[in-house]
């Protein structure tokens, strides 16, 4: 079976922890270049010299700048999971808390990346990379798992669904906050938006259907 043409092969892992620690300034080099100056401004040769490394050290990782630009995408999603699974082990152990937790997580997430995220979705086309839709169902499952031992608090007549829409609900507020031209920024800013979105869902979930049982 051969990759879809719109999505570029694997780079080579590191298999050792000098080689992981090099890719580790390599990606970090792109990183900040790419956030500073955009990825057309970002060039192998740029990275190189910010990493430290030489120009056949990052071509014996990558083919391409499009992989590098596929790795840069992975680390970002990676990094996703990462804080809001933490977040939300940390969250206040009722319905409202892991609601709010992981409004906050992903928000902040989601604004880590602000100036690159945009830009990466353009590089990668229109079409979402399995990558990618991996994470939206990591972070789902991240939630539903967390809500759990809570669902008896959940008043609609299918928690279960309830807890499903919420939670795509939250994520579709925080993606959409990170590529409109007028996000919600600055510390203040985001922890109101993030408490309001929080809110929101609790607020939908604690408020019995308006029209009795949910269609089918």
């Amino acid at each position: 079976m051969t990759d879809a043409p719109d999505r570029p092969a694997p780079y080579r892992e590191p298999q050792q922890a000098r080689s992981a620690a090099t890719l580790a300034r390599v990606l970090q080099a792109a990183e900040e270049i790419a956030t500073s100056s955009g990825l057309e401004e970002m060039t192998i040769a740029g990275v190189a010299d910010r990493a430290g490394v030489s120009v056949g050290t990052i071509y014996r990782r990558f083919e391409d700048k499009e992989q590098l630009i596929s790795a840069l995408s992975e680390r970002m999603l990676d990094r996703r999971e990462e804080y809001v699974t933490e977040r939300l082990r940390k969250a206040e152990p009722s319905l409202a808390g892991v609601l709010s937790a992981y409004a906050h997580a992903l928000l902040q997430s989601f604004a880590d990346s602000a100036k690159l995220f945009p830009e990466l979705l353009r590089a990668r086309g229109t079409k979402p990379p399995e990558r990618g839709a991996h994470t939206i169902t990591e972070l789902h499952r991240l939630l539903l798992e967390a809500a759990a031992p809570y669902a008896d608090e959940i008043r609609r007549s299918d928690p279960q669904r309830a807890l499903d829409t919420a939670a795509r609900a939250l994520l579709g507020a925080c993606f959409h906050n990170s590529v409109r031209p007028d996000p919600a920024t600055g510390k203040a800013a985001q922890y109101r938006y993030a408490d309001e979105l929080g809110d929101m869902a609790i607020a939908y979930l604690l408020t019995p259907d308006s029209r009795g049982t949910a269609r089918t």
